[in-house]
């Protein structure tokens, strides 16, 4: 008998090597056994692998010499089996459900141990399952060993493939508890009336111990209790029950925090919806050490609690919700635990009681994400109240901290607006663009604070005055200062930004037409105390057409770079800007463009440039889409430099760049030789013609009858008899003279203080003198494509006062034919050298 039980040992193992040699790779035969009343069903059935595309030949399970796609093995059975591919992990998963029934009998409390074991279990990705069914009034406690749980929201997966799905029981209703990873905090679930736990591991893990146990509490009279511990610094994403689904109606769920003392914990809620409430309502309680009004209450739409020392809890409660429309009620929310800082102890006041239109907000900067854990940055309002991004408004006083462990992680931005609606009450007022002190004394960079200035449409435009000059930024000379300013307009649809400017160049003044943005913008984190002595006033002034007036004082240390409006992009169409550029008394100014032509090319109408003297009013124009810009020229007086846009072919657009110098006047010895010999030879020219005019006087006045005075006061009639025919006075020539010298008879009217004799002008135009030095040049009026034509005299431009009949009369001269004082003529005079 013995012989004969060897002899079939000696076969079975044959066969099993032959098996070995025929059967292909990695489908190897597999035996699973399971023990009377163990509860475990393992299940064999199709599925794939998420990690390759379908397999394209199929595979079958080959048992009691039939060829299946699923196989299902009961407690107190056994099967052997084998699979007909090289690659069963493909095509077939595992599963093995162990049913746990607490409320017939004692529960298996204690560790949990994986049956059977995974030696005896083909290499397939296997699932384990154990569902736990107990009475309501006890609570069921799941236990996780180190390394803790970290869960997971929808669509996420784990990095090494293990993953752990709890699910509730609310009477025969199944709910999701959540999708859980290793290396996290929650170390334990309590739930009652059951639960059902999945372990899910790949086929190529070999994991072969469960990780938690179970463990027998009291009712818990709620959902679930989640217990996340912390024993460091380090953040967790938690989510409601059923999340992304709907929350349980009128449901409550617990999570409870363990935090060392030394550190703090800050809430902040990620995603969340509320549904609609017949009765109750929707919130969050807390339970925080300490507190004096535990539990304190928020809503889901409330800031919530930051800053917190030591453990607390957090539940979610729902409320009844509407059987016709329910809504959905969930939350995603994020638990942040960091080293306190020094500035999370120190409150700032921030005084905005005085303010109006004003806006703050303070934020953390753009950063580039990481996969390490970054302590948080919060801003607390109330030392409670903790959020990422705080927005202070004007009207009130605010007390804030800050639990972040770099300051340098947030900047604030900041908004004013500034309006005049009364130009009455407005009209040549101004105010200081200053940024508030509360403001600059916190501990966070002032990244931007921007005032936008409003005034009544075509009524009323603004002058900005900076406390120092500001340099316009240029590629040629660039701002190398902690801050600087941005103009831009702030006309809805209009797309024109003045430029970059900052402290330290030789704009004085800039007039733009009406509403605009000014941007104070920081470049360093030091910049509080320099923007603190910086400075600009906005004024308002009477309105004018130009878009921008640019009002330049060079001085002698170096070039002065200016540039048009909406540089690189184009002067907008139809619109004209200038430059008020002064020259000191003593200095020489050359003006320098950088190239020679502009490159704008005109659809309708015409691009001008004017330089215009400002003592002398001689003015050039130039056409910047025909004519190549002017080489330096040089000036000793004050000049403007305008440019007038037409409507130009898109991307042939008016861009205009050049820069002003200063030098000292110098005189040359030669041209004052030169001077001098010229006034002596014109002095002499003078005198000669003053002397022959005399003498040829002289002569005329010897052939002529004398000259007579009229005194009113004497009688010049001879007594006499009186005659039978006597002439009146008008038939006689008593009363005419032949010759009146004007000096004679007006002589009292022409003494100057001195008792000398003033020459009148003779047959002399003198046009309107008005002060015009502060108005920019106006282009000519040009209504087609015709050649430019030279503005003269005879045609007074807009925007300088016009001849008027107001010019005093002169009286002709005495050698004149015609003696009559003349009128204006209906035609106006041409001007000088026409």
């Amino acid at each position: 008998m013995a012989v004969q039980n060897c002899w079939v040992a000696i076969v079975l193992l044959g066969v099993q090597l032959l098996g070995a040699v025929l059967l292909p790779r990695g489908a190897g035969v597999s035996e699973i056994a399971l023990p009377h009343g163990s509860g475990i069903t393992v299940f064999i059935k199709p599925g794939t692998s998420p990690l390759g595309p379908p397999p394209l030949k199929p595979c079958y399970i080959s048992s009691s010499k039939k060829h299946k796609t699923s196989l299902t093995i009961k407690s107190g059975e056994k099967e052997v089996f084998f699979f007909t591919c090289h690659d069963p992990e493909k095509h077939f998963v595992i599963e093995i459900q162990k049913n746990i029934d607490c409320m017939s009998g004692p529960c298996p409390f204690g560790d949990v141990q994986l049956q059977p074991s995974i030696s005896t279990l083909p290499t397939l990705n296997r699932t384990f399952i154990w569902d736990v069914k107990a009475h309501k009034s006890i609570g069921l406690e799941l236990q996780f060993s180190i390394p803790r749980l970290r869960q997971i929201g929808p669509g996420e997966s784990c990095p090494d493939g293990v993953t752990h799905s709890i699910s509730g029981r609310i009477d025969a209703t199944t709910v999701k508890i959540g999708t859980f990873c290793s290396n996290g905090t929650v170390s334990r679930i309590k739930m009652q009336e059951g639960v059902k736990m999945a372990l899910h591991l790949p086929w190529f893990h070999n994991r072969n111990f469960s990780g938690f146990s179970i463990a027998n509490r009291s009712s818990i009279k709620r959902l679930c209790i989640i217990e996340s511990v912390f024993e460091g610094e380090g953040s967790a994403t938690l989510m409601s029950a059923n999340y992304p689904d709907g929350f349980p109606e009128d449901e409550l769920m617990t999570w409870q925090f363990v935090i060392p003392a030394h550190l703090r914990a800050s809430v902040s809620f990620l995603h969340f919806n509320v549904s609609n409430c017949e009765k109750k309502e929707e919130r969050v309680e807390y339970y925080i050490p300490g507190s004096t009004t535990n539990p304190e209450v928020f809503r889901l739409e409330d800031k919530q609690p930051g800053n917190m020392a030591g453990n607390f809890n957090l539940s979610l409660q729902g409320c009844d919700q509407d059987a016709q429309n329910p809504g959905v009620l969930r939350l995603q929310f994020q638990v942040l635990v960091q080293h306190p800082q020094n500035e999370s102890n120190k409150i700032y006041l921030v005084d905005l009681s005085n303010e109006q239109a004003l806006s703050l907000t303070i934020e953390p900067r753009p950063v580039k994400l990481s996969r390490k854990f970054v302590p948080g940055c919060f801003v607390c309002l109330e030392s409670r109240t903790c959020t990422t991004n705080l927005t202070l408004t004007s009207g009130s006083k605010h007390k804030i901290s800050f639990l972040c462990d770099n300051l340098t992680r947030l900047w604030m931005n900041g908004e004013k607006t500034i309006s005049c609606m009364d130009p009455r009450y407005c009209h040549r007022r101004s105010q200081s663009l200053q940024v508030p002190g509360d403001i600059l004394q916190l501990p966070v960079q002032l990244h931007d604070f921007s005032w936008k200035l409003l005034v009544p449409k075509n009524r009323l435009s603004l002058a900005l005055v900076p406390a120092q000059k500001l340099q316009q930024h240029t590629q040629e000379k660039v701002c190398n200062t902690s801050f600087g300013y941005l103009v831009a307009s702030a006309v809805p649809g209009q797309d024109l930004y003045f430029g970059s400017f900052c402290p330290g160049g030789a704009i004085k003044q800039i007039q733009v037409k009406q509403n605009i943005s000014v941007t104070l913008r920081t470049f360093a984190p030091n910049v509080q105390r320099e923007a603190a002595r910086q400075g600009l006033t906005v004024s308002f002034i009477p309105y004018f057409k130009e878009e921008g007036i640019f009002t330049v004082t060079p001085d002698t240390k170096g070039k002065v770079y200016l540039r048009s409006p909406n540089w690189d992009r184009g002067l907008p169409s139809l619109t004209s800007v200038s430059w008020n550029i002064s020259v000191p008394s003593n200095q020489v100014a050359c003006l320098t463009f950088l190239k020679e032509r502009t490159g704008v090319v005109c659809q309708t109408g015409r691009a001008f440039m004017i330089i215009q003297e400002q003592r002398s009013k001689a003015e050039e124009i130039f056409s910047l889409e025909d004519e190549v810009l002017p080489k330096p020229s040089f000036h000793h007086h004050s000049f403007w430099v305008n440019i007038s846009n037409c409507s130009p072919v898109s991307g042939k657009q008016l861009d205009l760049f050049f820069w002003v110098s200063l030098t000292p006047r110098t005189m040359d010895l030669t041209v004052v030789v030169i001077a001098v010999v010229g006034g002596g030879a014109l002095l002499l020219f003078a005198l000669g013609l003053i002397i022959c005019f005399v003498k040829k006087k002289k002569k005329k006045e010897s052939k002529g009858p004398p000259v007579g005075i009229y005194n009113g006061n004497i009688n010049t009639q001879m007594p006499m008899q009186p005659k039978k025919f006597q002439k009146g006075r008008k038939d006689s020539d008593s009363h005419v003279y032949a010759v009146i010298d004007d000096t004679m008879v007006y002589g009292h009217l022409l003494q100057d203080s001195n008792g000398s004799f003033l020459q009148p002008e003779v047959d002399t135009y003198r046009p309107f003198q008005g002060p015009t030095g502060d108005c920019p040049p106006s282009p000519p009026l040009v209504c087609s494509r015709a050649p430019t034509a030279k503005l003269t005299t005879d045609e007074p431009s807009a925007g300088f006062p016009a001849e008027s009949d107001s010019e005093p009369y002169t009286f002709s001269h005495p050698n004149n034919a015609n003696t009559d004082i003349p009128l204006l003529d209906t035609h106006e005079p041409e001007g000088p050298g026409e």
